[in-house]
């Protein structure tokens, strides 16, 4: 203790000089070192203190440190995604819940037929994928196809269903076909605001994700159709929609527009981990498959499913080394 007096002394005697006698009391030595300090952080400006000025008519203008009202709010809701992304538990029951309304030629088999080979090869499916997950980084799969009508949506769809069911784990069915989206249809859903409203920024995402409870799993739709499509999924914003999603959800199935039409799915195929490109016997022409697995990144095509089958042997259920997975229901999936 009394180092720090003798301390407290030398310093006292350097700041007024040698003319004027440091205190020799203690206490009095004591009250100026903290009246100095308290002075000291009083004058001091934080390095995030906001100067705010007003002008002649009264409204408020920010100094250079200053941030704008919107890029203040952007902040807020980041440090809130951030947040909630690290609770992925509290966040996904936040989300608001939809109550499906399957039709009668609803094709979910994983839900309406759980007996049907057709649902055991979606089972078996993704049994394979969680093999897969294993060896490689596996959590945004793409559901793609090279051209309409071959079912891709029922298979994302279904597949969604099977792990979800299946895994106990959070499964996201997000609905990337802007241009004409059809998941909410099957599901019965009706059209809710979803992934461009998020995108354009008139929604949060935390409004556009909404739990299925009998599912038991969560769907991001497409929202309302718009005609820039390409634009929305190119924006910087699906990025980090992506990685918010990514950190919530431990599956995430994207449905996605067919290859050769449009470009949308080169967008999603850079975000995806793997690729599942669905074909369909008596639709796929082979000239079109070739292109659509030239458009595709080889190492992220883990594998391609044969819709609407001719063969219903069991050894066809299932994958050669391409990982190709063969439902053996005669049926549409």
């Amino acid at each position: 203790m009394s180092h720090i007096f003798d301390a407290l002394q030398r310093s006292e005697g350097e700041r007024v000089g040698i003319d004027s006698p440091a205190p020799s009391d203690p206490t009095e030595l004591l009250r100026r070192a903290e009246s100095r300090m308290a002075s000291k952080w009083e004058n001091a400006v934080p390095l995030k203190q906001t100067a705010v000025i007003e002008d002649a008519e009264g409204n408020a203008s920010f100094g250079r440190q200053a941030a704008s009202p919107d890029a203040a709010a952007a902040e807020t809701h980041r440090h809130d995604e951030h947040s909630a992304a690290e609770r992925p538990l509290d966040i996904c029951g936040q989300f608001q819940a939809l109550e499906v309304a399957l039709a009668p030629q609803n094709r979910l088999v994983c839900l309406t037929d759980d007996e049907s080979l057709a649902a055991e090869a979606f089972r078996l499916l993704g049994v394979r994928l969680q093999h897969l997950r294993r060896d490689r980084p596996l959590k945004k799969l793409l559901i793609t196809s090279t051209v309409p009508q071959e079912g891709k949506s029922m298979v994302a769809a279904n597949l969604a269903c099977a792990l979800a069911q299946r895994t106990q784990q959070r499964v996201l069915l997000l609905e990337g076909d802007l241009r004409r989206p059809s998941l909410c249809e099957k599901f019965g859903l009706g059209r809710n605001p979803g992934l461009s409203e998020c995108l354009q920024g008139v929604r949060p995402l935390t409004k556009c994700i909404y739990h299925l409870e009998s599912p038991g799993l969560w769907i991001l739709p497409a929202g309302i159709a718009e005609s820039n499509a390409l634009e929305l999924l190119q924006s910087v914003r699906l990025s980090a929609l992506m990685d918010h999603v990514a950190a919530w959800f431990e599956w995430i199935i994207i449905d996605s527009p067919p290859i050769l039409p449009v470009a949308d799915t080169s967008v999603w195929a850079r975000l995806a981990d793997g690729i599942l490109l669905v074909t369909r016997q008596g639709t796929t022409d082979k000239r079109q498959l070739q292109r659509g697995l030239e458009a595709l990144e080889p190492k992220k095509l883990i594998g391609a499913l044969l819709n609407c089958s001719q063969n219903s042997s069991h050894s066809d259920y299932y994958y050669r080394a391409t990982n190709v997975a063969r439902p053996s229901d005669e049926s549409t999936i």
